[in-house]
């Protein structure tokens, strides 16, 4: 009975704070993909398909790494319709846990989820997984035709490449006793095993697509603690990787073009203390990077990052220091250089929720799609779809 009372409240807690909330101009709906449950549900990414549906997937099992549960799962939301399906089933690796699903079309609209394997239950041995589909307008998950891995073979470039950047950043002793290897010199070491550098990249956000057929997937490693690109000149069917962004800490890139063609790669700071969003481009379309630097927007836990069809940039991450309890939407009209619109797309206190891994796209019609982790206690997660008009922000 009791349980049942605070069920009834907190879902009246939660219509008032979606009611609130839909009171903002800019907002124009925001739902809940599934009812809040107990189960771990993380990493969400969205695709708009070419029929006006939606497709969304995110990874759920009782845990991450260590719970061999957990497999990707989906949802549609068909043209028309404001409530999303039942869950269902997207991809399981027996035995082995499923995390980090992107999904995307390319350029010939072939339907891709590209995934990892979480092998010996260890972030660093994760294996890069994809399945494709053409067959993907029914009601229902899509007929999967393809399955595959992708299979990175670094050479001693990557090593070369992780040497010559680490000179570039500022010196750093802190944390380091003098008996003790630097960390810049641990990475270097590391970055000259082959075995090392050929497994553990992992996915979280969406590719960026060029006319031709090429593709350049962000990864990280957890491993490594930096980031690379897996390139593909053939839409998806074979891929080789880039040389490695290199940095203290800089995971999880979600990509941009500029004008001028540069790529620039916004990133999750793992690494020393105060966290900043880190930055680096690449002047050749993905295959180097220039070493990552912290910017000034604080950072925690995710970074989300999309050029609007009006030349307008969206950042959407986590702006914080100290958790994952504010998740805000930034645009900016002079590509990052200054970021003119914020909006708290959630923002409770510390210790009250979190709110992170946000997958955003933009329609025909203008309108930002989202989707990301919705945690508001450690027992109540669901992963929520929100939809704004960007251009009522900026009114």
């Amino acid at each position: 009975m009791k349980r049942s009372i605070l069920l009834l409240f907190s879902c009246l807690i939660l219509s008032l704070h979606l009611t609130a909330q839909t009171a903002s101009p800019h907002l124009i709906s925001q739902t809940l993909i599934f009812p809040l449950q107990e189960q771990h549900v993380h990493g969400s990414s969205l695709v708009s398909l070419p029929n006006g549906d939606f497709l969304t997937v995110w990874f759920q099992g009782s845990g991450e790494r260590t719970a061999d549960d957990v497999r990707i799962m989906g949802a549609r939301l068909r043209k028309g319709e404001k409530a999303w399906s039942a869950p269902f089933l997207m991809a399981d690796t027996p035995g082995i846990p499923d995390c980090n699903p992107v999904l995307f079309l390319n350029g010939q609209g072939k339907l891709f989820l590209v995934w990892i394997a979480v092998q010996a239950n260890r972030w660093e041995h994760s294996i890069l997984r994809f399945r494709t589909s053409t067959d993907f307008a029914k009601v229902g998950p899509p007929v999967w035709s393809w399955q595959d891995n992708i299979l990175l073979k670094p050479d001693d470039s990557f090593a070369t490449e992780t040497e010559k950047r680490f000179k570039e950043l500022p010196s750093q002793g802190a944390g380091w006793a003098e008996y003790a290897m630097s960390y810049d010199k641990q990475i270097i070491e590391a970055s000259k095993d082959l075995r090392k550098r050929s497994i553990g990249w992992m996915t979280r956000i969406k590719p960026m697509l060029f006319p031709g057929g090429r593709i350049v997937l962000p990864l990280y490693s957890d491993g490594y603690n930096m980031s690379m690109m897996a390139i593909s000149e053939d839409d998806g069917t074979t891929w080789r990787p880039s040389l490695p962004i290199v940095g203290r800490g800089p995971i999880q890139p979600a990509l941009a073009q500029r004008k001028d063609s540069t790529l620039v790669a916004y990133m999750r700071d793992s690494g020393d203390y105060p966290p900043r969003v880190q930055i680096s481009e690449s002047k050749d379309q993905g295959e180097t990077w220039t070493a990552a630097q912290k910017s000034d927007i604080p950072n925690t836990a995710s970074v989300e990052l999309l050029v609007l069809r009006d030349g307008k940039w969206a950042f959407l991450g986590n702006d914080l220091v100290d958790g994952r309890y504010r998740l805000s939407l930034f645009l900016s009209e002079d590509e990052g250089k200054n970021w003119k619109w914020k909006i708290p797309v959630e923002n409770v206190e510390p210790g009250k929720g979190g709110f992170s891994y946000p997958s955003l796209i933009q329609t025909q019609d203008g309108l930002l799609h989202m989707t990301y982790s919705y945690h508001p206690s450690s027992t109540e997660k669901s992963i929520k779809y929100v939809v704004i008009d960007p251009k009522k922000v900026t009114i």
